[in-house]
């Protein structure tokens, strides 16, 4: 008896338990059993009976040598192949030529800061042969990897960030384009670094020294390039860099650079942004936005009876556009802080009086009394608010009420300026280019937390420091290409133009689209699969693991876990195969 397959033209082949007999001299066949629908391990189990093969019992045959972590490895490397990361490729236009390890080395940090975000010595052990903690180090063939590798791969990448940048900005930017540019801060560990400085820490680390960096992105948040400041640089100051990069290392002749009031300052743009024939869009500070208001101004509170988005002009800012917004959900909310703070500032106020006041050991002195209150009032920044009189035995203390009043006539109200023309850029999409900078924002909130964690920085080299924030933008980069294609089956609004449509006016509230509030609410898109974070999610497809396999004539083989239909289902989005690097 033996078991034969017969093709059967267009259907499946027929698995068909045979007998040979002989007849009148002849071999003849006889069909017994029609094995079709039988599992193949049953079939092949039938199979080494009728060989007279020794069975043994299951898992017998074979061992799992090692088991590493795999899918989100694929995940990250089959982005990083579409983008030109990838020096196995011949098209990996973002990756510079250089020594093919040093290049494998540079893939295999940016990815393992995206997957597995780590110190240096750390990472190298999770892409070492022997510690291996997941695929990435056996998929690039990386063998023994020393962490003084990665260190000079480090000091390599960073003296390719001109040409990695570069490639990027003529990818993704051109001639008019908007670039967004915010600056944050972060902090080091250690004193030997000659970046660290104290400065104003964004990180609630004031006793740390600090360093700063500026990120420049699309208009869609996308990161182009980031430069590294001393902790103590002051935020307009890091403007003209970025400038001279724009004009000299992109080579693009004409840009709208979007930043905050704090950034593109008056003094920034009469000395850096005109000389350069760059134009942008910034905010008005709260003083500037009074002179407007005052009595005689342009800017007057009817002009919001029945809108809340109004352009006018000014002498004071000639060859300018004004655009004026009022947000009303804004002004409620301040006027409500306003108030708490006041509550609060008065209390502590109080209690300095009452101190002055008793008649046992009570504070003197006007010098003393005037520290006091000054800390009070910097507390909660609001000395403007409140009338003092000090004397060497007194303290007395009122609201001013017409400074609040002024201040009140104001909340909600926000004023960009901007030399680009109407024609060019209207006035709802001047207010939507200058909150485009949230996507920064939304960039260093990644960056520093919880994606690619870029702090603490421990490095005491100052040029390693350039190169581990450089090496966590282009993680950065490589997240948020994944993000977008991805953003389905992430808690990110994934149908933004519906939210968009939706929206009275660009000034108010941002609006999530029905679609992802139905995912939001129910924890799964509308054809039914979980809905993560991205950082979950990672892990999710983490369990997709590359196994190596040998048998009991030591032959080896490469086996991957077979993916979940969620699990397959985030590969196609991705466009990409799970088992294209085993």
């Amino acid at each position: 008896m033996y078991v034969t397959v017969v093709p059967n033209r267009g259907s499946p082949p027929a698995i068909l338990l045979r007998e040979t007999y002989r007849k009148a001299g002849k071999v003849k066949n006889r069909t017994l059993a029609n094995l079709t629908r039988w599992k193949p391990e049953k079939i092949a189990a039938l199979r080494a009976v009728l060989r007279d093969e020794a069975l043994q019992p299951a898992g017998n045959g074979f061992e799992i040598v090692r088991s590493l972590p795999h899918g989100h490895i694929a995940a990250a490397l089959g982005i990083a192949r579409r983008l030109g990361l990838d020096p196995r490729v011949k098209s990996a236009a973002l990756m510079p030529p250089g020594a093919p390890r040093t290049r494998l080395l540079a893939l295999a940090l940016i990815v393992a800061r995206l997957i597995d975000p780590a110190a240096k010595l750390a990472t190298a052990r999770g892409l070492d042969a022997a510690t291996a903690t997941h695929s990435l180090g056996t998929v690039l063939g990386l063998g023994t990897v020393a962490v003084n590798e990665l260190y000079e791969t480090l000091d390599w990448l960073l003296a390719q960030q001109g040409d990695i940048e570069a490639t990027l900005a003529r990818r993704y930017l051109g001639e008019g384009t908007l670039v967004l540019y915010d600056v944050t801060s972060t902090y080091l560990e250690g004193r030997r670094c000659p970046l660290g400085q104290f400065g104003y820490s964004r990180d609630n680390k004031p006793n740390k020294l600090q360093i700063v960096f500026g990120v420049l992105c699309t208009p869609q948040g996308c990161p182009i390039a980031v430069e590294v400041f001393a902790g103590n640089t002051a935020d307009p100051s890091t403007l003209k860099v970025q400038i001279d990069k724009l004009r000299q290392r992109f080579g693009l002749r004409r840009v709208v650079l979007v930043g905050d009031r704090g950034m593109i300052t008056q003094a920034r743009i009469t000395q850096e942004l005109r000389p350069a024939g760059l134009e942008w869009i910034t905010a008005l500070r709260a003083p500037d936005i009074q002179a407007l208001a005052a009595d005689d101004g342009p800017l007057q509170i009817s002009l919001f009876d029945e809108r809340d988005l109004v352009e006018i002009s000014s002498p004071d800012y000639p060859g300018e556009r004004l655009v004026v917004c009022r947000n009303p959900a804004l002004a409620a909310e301040r006027a409500r802080k306003r108030g708490e703070l006041l509550e609060a500032t008065e209390r502590t106020l109080q209690a300095i009086q009452t101190r002055v006041r008793r008649t046992r050991r009570p504070l003197r002195g006007a010098a003393a009394i005037g520290e006091a209150v000054g800390a009070a009032l910097q507390r909660n920044k609001m000395a403007k608010h409140f009338i003092r009189t000090i004397t060497d035995d007194d303290f007395g203390f009122a609201r001013n009420d017409a400074a609040i009043a002024l201040e009140t006539k104001l909340d909600g109200v926000y004023v960009l300026r901007t030399p680009v023309p109407n024609s060019e850029l209207d006035t709802e999409a001047t207010v939507i280019s200058y909150k485009s900078l949230a996507t920064v924002e939304r960039a260093f909130r990644s960056c520093k937390t919880v994606d690619i964690e870029v702090r603490p920085v421990y490095h005491w080299n100052e040029d390693r420091v350039r190169a581990h924030v450089f090496l966590c933008l282009l993680a950065y980069h490589l997240e948020w290409q994944m993000r977008q294609a991805l953003a389905s089956v992430l808690f990110d609004d994934h149908d933004r133009a519906a939210a968009q449509a939706q929206r009275r006016s660009p000034v108010t509230k941002a609006i999530v689209s029905p679609a992802a509030q139905r995912k939001a609410a129910s924890k799964r898109t509308d054809d039914g699969h979980p809905v993560h974070s991205f950082r979950t999610l990672l892990s999710d497809l983490a369990t997709v693991t590359r196994n190596t396999v040998r048998f009991d004539n030591d032959l080896c083989a490469t086996v991957l876990t077979t993916p979940t239909a969620f699990q397959q289902h985030v590969f196609d989005l991705l466009g990409i195969s799970p088992t294209a690097d085993l």
